[in-house]
Protein backbone atom coordinates (compact mmCIF):
# COMPACT_ATOMS: atom_id res chain seq x y z
CA UNK A 1 0.00 0.00 0.00
CA UNK A 2 1.30 3.25 -0.91
CA UNK A 3 2.49 5.85 1.94
CA UNK A 4 0.75 9.34 2.14
CA UNK A 5 2.65 12.04 0.69
CA UNK A 6 3.58 14.99 2.89
CA UNK A 7 4.11 18.74 2.64
CA UNK A 8 7.56 18.27 4.44
CA UNK A 9 8.65 15.52 2.10
CA UNK A 10 7.27 16.58 -1.26
CA UNK A 11 6.66 20.43 -2.24
CA UNK A 12 4.00 21.68 -4.31
CA UNK A 13 3.69 18.81 -7.10
CA UNK A 14 5.82 20.22 -10.36
CA UNK A 15 3.17 20.31 -12.69
CA UNK A 16 1.49 23.68 -10.31
CA UNK A 17 3.12 26.67 -9.42
CA UNK A 18 3.86 27.80 -6.04
CA UNK A 19 1.33 30.28 -5.53
CA UNK A 20 -1.97 31.10 -7.37
CA UNK A 21 -4.35 33.98 -6.95
CA UNK A 22 -6.63 33.46 -4.17
CA UNK A 23 -9.64 34.66 -5.67
CA UNK A 24 -10.89 34.67 -9.63
CA UNK A 25 -12.02 37.89 -11.47
CA UNK A 26 -15.82 38.20 -11.98
CA UNK A 27 -16.88 36.88 -15.63
CA UNK A 28 -19.18 38.92 -17.60
CA UNK A 29 -22.40 37.46 -16.89
CA UNK A 30 -21.65 37.69 -13.11
CA UNK A 31 -23.96 40.41 -11.27
CA UNK A 32 -21.85 43.34 -9.98
CA UNK A 33 -24.30 44.01 -7.00
CA UNK A 34 -26.37 41.75 -4.85
CA UNK A 35 -28.57 42.99 -2.30
CA UNK A 36 -26.58 46.18 -0.71
CA UNK A 37 -23.38 44.65 -1.31
CA UNK A 38 -20.85 45.13 -4.09
CA UNK A 39 -18.93 41.91 -5.46
CA UNK A 40 -15.48 41.86 -6.70
CA UNK A 41 -14.16 38.31 -6.99
CA UNK A 42 -14.89 35.14 -7.52
CA UNK A 43 -14.71 32.43 -4.63
CA UNK A 44 -16.43 29.39 -6.03
CA UNK A 45 -18.97 27.27 -7.18
CA UNK A 46 -20.88 24.93 -5.89
CA UNK A 47 -23.97 22.74 -7.08
CA UNK A 48 -26.51 25.49 -5.11
CA UNK A 49 -24.72 28.37 -7.36
CA UNK A 50 -21.82 30.81 -7.29
CA UNK A 51 -20.16 32.34 -3.70
CA UNK A 52 -18.25 35.92 -4.80
CA UNK A 53 -16.55 38.40 -2.45
CA UNK A 54 -18.53 41.25 -2.05
CA UNK A 55 -18.02 44.15 0.09
CA UNK A 56 -20.49 46.32 2.49
CA UNK A 57 -21.31 50.39 2.01
CA UNK A 58 -18.93 50.27 5.20
CA UNK A 59 -15.85 48.30 3.33
CA UNK A 60 -16.63 45.30 5.11
CA UNK A 61 -15.53 42.12 3.33
CA UNK A 62 -18.57 39.42 3.29
CA UNK A 63 -18.80 36.18 1.01
CA UNK A 64 -21.75 36.12 -0.52
CA UNK A 65 -23.70 32.82 -1.74
CA UNK A 66 -25.89 33.32 -5.04
CA UNK A 67 -28.40 30.77 -5.97
CA UNK A 68 -28.82 29.99 -9.23
CA UNK A 69 -32.09 30.89 -11.59
CA UNK A 70 -33.18 27.14 -12.51
CA UNK A 71 -33.02 26.09 -8.51
CA UNK A 72 -34.55 29.35 -7.22
CA UNK A 73 -37.63 28.78 -9.53
CA UNK A 74 -38.11 25.88 -7.47
CA UNK A 75 -40.10 26.52 -4.32
CA UNK A 76 -39.13 23.54 -2.81
CA UNK A 77 -35.80 24.56 -2.78
CA UNK A 78 -35.98 28.11 -1.57
CA UNK A 79 -38.19 26.94 1.83
CA UNK A 80 -34.78 24.18 1.67
CA UNK A 81 -32.55 27.62 0.80
CA UNK A 82 -34.48 29.34 3.84
CA UNK A 83 -33.80 26.61 6.91
CA UNK A 84 -30.31 26.64 5.48
CA UNK A 85 -30.12 30.65 6.54
CA UNK A 86 -32.17 29.61 10.13
CA UNK A 87 -29.56 27.56 10.68
CA UNK A 88 -26.25 29.41 9.67
CA UNK A 89 -27.49 32.41 11.88
CA UNK A 90 -28.31 29.83 15.32
CA UNK A 91 -25.29 28.50 14.64
CA UNK A 92 -22.23 30.80 16.55
CA UNK A 93 -18.46 30.18 17.58
CA UNK A 94 -15.62 31.05 16.57
CA UNK A 95 -15.42 28.27 14.22
CA UNK A 96 -17.87 29.01 12.11
CA UNK A 97 -19.19 31.90 9.81
CA UNK A 98 -21.80 34.36 11.06
CA UNK A 99 -24.30 35.28 8.98
CA UNK A 100 -24.46 38.78 8.03
CA UNK A 101 -27.35 39.31 5.52
CA UNK A 102 -29.58 37.26 3.50
CA UNK A 103 -32.58 37.20 1.72
CA UNK A 104 -34.39 33.72 0.53
CA UNK A 105 -36.85 35.69 -1.73
CA UNK A 106 -35.24 37.77 -3.33
CA UNK A 107 -34.47 37.59 -7.35
CA UNK A 108 -31.85 35.43 -7.10
CA UNK A 109 -31.85 34.25 -3.54
CA UNK A 110 -28.79 35.05 -1.74
CA UNK A 111 -26.79 35.02 1.70
CA UNK A 112 -24.08 36.86 3.07
CA UNK A 113 -21.65 35.29 5.27
CA UNK A 114 -18.33 36.76 7.26
CA UNK A 115 -16.06 36.45 4.60
CA UNK A 116 -12.95 33.94 6.02
CA UNK A 117 -9.61 34.33 4.02
CA UNK A 118 -8.43 30.97 3.66
CA UNK A 119 -8.59 28.06 1.31
CA UNK A 120 -10.98 24.96 1.88
CA UNK A 121 -9.08 21.44 3.25
CA UNK A 122 -10.21 20.13 0.24
CA UNK A 123 -8.01 22.33 -2.24
CA UNK A 124 -5.19 22.11 0.50
CA UNK A 125 -5.21 18.38 -0.07
CA UNK A 126 -5.36 18.22 -3.52
CA UNK A 127 -2.55 20.43 -4.06
CA UNK A 128 -0.24 18.94 -1.05
CA UNK A 129 -1.22 15.82 -0.11
CA UNK A 130 -1.74 14.56 3.45
CA UNK A 131 -1.05 16.61 6.27
CA UNK A 132 1.29 16.36 9.29
CA UNK A 133 0.43 14.85 12.79
CA UNK A 134 0.18 18.36 14.65
CA UNK A 135 -1.83 20.00 11.53
CA UNK A 136 -4.36 16.98 11.99
CA UNK A 137 -4.24 17.46 15.64
CA UNK A 138 -5.36 20.72 14.90
CA UNK A 139 -8.00 20.08 12.39
CA UNK A 140 -9.56 17.53 14.69
CA UNK A 141 -9.92 19.97 17.77
CA UNK A 142 -11.21 23.03 15.45
CA UNK A 143 -13.88 20.21 13.85
CA UNK A 144 -14.78 18.63 17.02
CA UNK A 145 -15.12 22.37 18.96
CA UNK A 146 -17.48 23.45 15.69
CA UNK A 147 -19.79 20.19 15.80
CA UNK A 148 -20.02 20.53 19.24
CA UNK A 149 -21.38 24.33 19.33
CA UNK A 150 -23.84 23.05 15.81
CA UNK A 151 -24.81 19.78 17.89
CA UNK A 152 -25.66 22.79 21.03
CA UNK A 153 -28.17 24.50 18.80
CA UNK A 154 -29.92 21.65 17.33
CA UNK A 155 -28.50 21.30 14.34
CA UNK A 156 -27.03 18.59 12.40
CA UNK A 157 -24.87 19.42 9.15
CA UNK A 158 -25.22 16.32 7.27
CA UNK A 159 -23.22 17.57 4.47
CA UNK A 160 -19.41 17.88 6.98
CA UNK A 161 -16.59 16.79 4.04
CA UNK A 162 -13.25 18.73 3.47
CA UNK A 163 -14.31 21.60 0.65
CA UNK A 164 -16.80 22.59 3.88
CA UNK A 165 -13.51 23.33 6.01
CA UNK A 166 -11.75 26.86 5.43
CA UNK A 167 -8.14 26.73 6.50
CA UNK A 168 -7.46 30.25 8.15
CA UNK A 169 -5.17 32.28 10.31
CA UNK A 170 -6.98 31.11 13.32
CA UNK A 171 -7.99 27.23 12.71
CA UNK A 172 -10.18 25.33 10.94
CA UNK A 173 -13.88 26.43 10.21
CA UNK A 174 -17.01 24.60 9.20
CA UNK A 175 -19.42 26.40 6.59
CA UNK A 176 -22.08 25.67 3.97
CA UNK A 177 -25.10 24.60 6.13
CA UNK A 178 -27.12 23.96 2.79
CA UNK A 179 -28.52 20.82 3.77
CA UNK A 180 -28.51 21.20 7.50
CA UNK A 181 -31.72 20.27 9.45
CA UNK A 182 -32.47 20.55 13.07
CA UNK A 183 -32.62 17.56 15.10
CA UNK A 184 -36.80 17.79 15.35
CA UNK A 185 -37.36 18.86 12.01
CA UNK A 186 -39.51 17.47 9.46
CA UNK A 187 -37.49 16.54 5.90
CA UNK A 188 -37.38 19.02 2.86
CA UNK A 189 -36.55 16.03 0.44
CA UNK A 190 -37.88 13.92 -1.60
CA UNK A 191 -38.73 9.78 -0.77
CA UNK A 192 -35.74 7.74 -0.89
CA UNK A 193 -33.07 10.68 -2.05
CA UNK A 194 -29.70 10.41 0.18
CA UNK A 195 -28.41 13.40 1.18
CA UNK A 196 -25.01 14.23 1.62
CA UNK A 197 -21.61 13.58 -0.64
CA UNK A 198 -20.54 10.48 -1.20
CA UNK A 199 -17.14 8.79 0.61
CA UNK A 200 -18.63 10.85 3.88
CA UNK A 201 -22.17 9.47 4.34
CA UNK A 202 -22.32 7.27 7.46
CA UNK A 203 -23.72 4.17 6.68
CA UNK A 204 -27.56 4.92 8.67
CA UNK A 205 -27.34 7.94 5.60
CA UNK A 206 -26.91 5.30 2.83
CA UNK A 207 -30.03 3.26 4.08
CA UNK A 208 -32.11 6.47 4.67
CA UNK A 209 -32.46 6.27 8.10
CA UNK A 210 -32.97 9.66 10.42
CA UNK A 211 -29.50 11.52 11.01
CA UNK A 212 -28.58 12.23 14.44
CA UNK A 213 -25.59 13.87 15.80
CA UNK A 214 -23.81 10.79 15.29
CA UNK A 215 -24.11 11.03 11.41
CA UNK A 216 -21.57 14.02 11.58
CA UNK A 217 -18.91 12.98 13.81
CA UNK A 218 -19.00 9.47 11.21
CA UNK A 219 -18.54 12.54 8.55
CA UNK A 220 -15.37 14.16 10.96
CA UNK A 221 -13.45 11.00 11.07
CA UNK A 222 -14.06 10.37 7.58
CA UNK A 223 -12.25 14.15 6.30
CA UNK A 224 -9.78 13.11 9.37
CA UNK A 225 -8.87 9.72 7.34
CA UNK A 226 -9.04 12.29 3.85
CA UNK A 227 -6.17 14.92 5.93
CA UNK A 228 -4.14 11.89 7.26
CA UNK A 229 -4.17 10.22 3.98
CA UNK A 230 -6.08 7.00 4.94
CA UNK A 231 -8.18 6.40 2.78
CA UNK A 232 -8.79 3.30 0.72
CA UNK A 233 -6.53 3.57 -2.37
CA UNK A 234 -7.56 0.70 -3.99
CA UNK A 235 -11.53 -1.08 -4.90
CA UNK A 236 -10.61 -4.68 -2.40
CA UNK A 237 -8.93 -2.34 0.24
CA UNK A 238 -11.15 -1.97 3.22
CA UNK A 239 -11.40 1.08 5.52
CA UNK A 240 -9.77 -0.69 8.60
CA UNK A 241 -6.95 -1.10 6.42
CA UNK A 242 -6.97 2.27 5.43
CA UNK A 243 -7.31 3.25 9.24
CA UNK A 244 -3.91 1.60 9.80
CA UNK A 245 -2.01 4.18 8.50
CA UNK A 246 -3.80 7.05 10.70
CA UNK A 247 -1.09 8.36 13.43
CA UNK A 248 -1.16 6.88 16.46
CA UNK A 249 -2.01 9.57 18.52
CA UNK A 250 -5.42 10.01 16.67
CA UNK A 251 -6.13 6.19 15.69
CA UNK A 252 -8.25 5.41 18.59
CA UNK A 253 -10.59 8.23 17.95
CA UNK A 254 -10.65 8.26 14.72
CA UNK A 255 -11.57 4.66 14.43
CA UNK A 256 -14.48 4.71 17.31
CA UNK A 257 -15.87 7.68 15.02
CA UNK A 258 -16.60 6.17 12.05
CA UNK A 259 -17.45 2.92 13.80
CA UNK A 260 -20.65 1.38 11.75
CA UNK A 261 -23.26 1.41 14.78
CA UNK A 262 -24.10 5.01 15.44
CA UNK A 263 -24.18 4.40 19.38
CA UNK A 264 -20.85 3.46 19.63
CA UNK A 265 -19.51 6.78 17.74
CA UNK A 266 -18.12 9.56 20.36
CA UNK A 267 -19.80 12.84 20.82
CA UNK A 268 -17.73 15.82 20.08
CA UNK A 269 -17.30 17.09 23.44
CA UNK A 270 -15.97 13.22 24.28
CA UNK A 271 -13.64 13.84 20.91
CA UNK A 272 -12.10 16.80 22.45
CA UNK A 273 -11.35 14.86 25.74
CA UNK A 274 -9.86 12.65 24.21
CA UNK A 275 -7.35 14.67 21.92
CA UNK A 276 -6.47 17.24 24.33
CA UNK A 277 -4.89 14.84 26.64
CA UNK A 278 -2.51 13.90 23.32
CA UNK A 279 -2.16 17.66 22.01
CA UNK A 280 0.67 19.74 22.17
CA UNK A 281 -0.56 23.36 21.64
CA UNK A 282 1.36 24.98 18.50
CA UNK A 283 0.95 27.86 17.04
CA UNK A 284 2.62 26.89 13.86
CA UNK A 285 0.20 24.37 13.18
CA UNK A 286 0.13 24.57 9.10
CA UNK A 287 3.21 23.34 7.27
CA UNK A 288 4.88 26.06 5.31
CA UNK A 289 3.25 25.69 2.02
CA UNK A 290 0.35 25.64 3.74
CA UNK A 291 1.14 28.61 5.42
CA UNK A 292 1.27 30.97 2.36
CA UNK A 293 -1.56 29.29 0.39
CA UNK A 294 -3.34 30.86 3.90
CA UNK A 295 -1.38 33.87 3.59
CA UNK A 296 -2.24 34.67 -0.12
CA UNK A 297 -5.61 34.71 0.61
CA UNK A 298 -5.35 36.87 3.30
CA UNK A 299 -3.12 39.43 0.72
CA UNK A 300 -4.96 42.52 -0.07
CA UNK A 301 -7.94 41.84 -3.04
CA UNK A 302 -8.22 44.54 -5.95
CA UNK A 303 -11.84 45.81 -6.71
CA UNK A 304 -13.33 44.41 -9.74
CA UNK A 305 -13.84 47.02 -12.49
Amino acid sequence: MPRPRTPESDGPPPSEPATRPAHEPLRREDPRTVGRYRLTARLGQGGMGTVYLGRSRGERLVAVKVIQAELAADDTFRRRFDREIESARRVGGFHTAAVIDADAHGEPPWLATEYIPGPSLGDVLKRYGAMPTRTLHTLALGIAEALEGIHACGIIHRDLKPSNVIISTTGPRVIDFGIARSVDSTALTRTNMVIGTQGFLAPEQLVGAVSTPATDIYAFGMVLCHAAGAVPFAADETLDSALALLPATLAGVITRCVDHDPVRRPTPTEVLEQLTRNHLPSEDWLPPPVRTLVDLHNAPTALAP
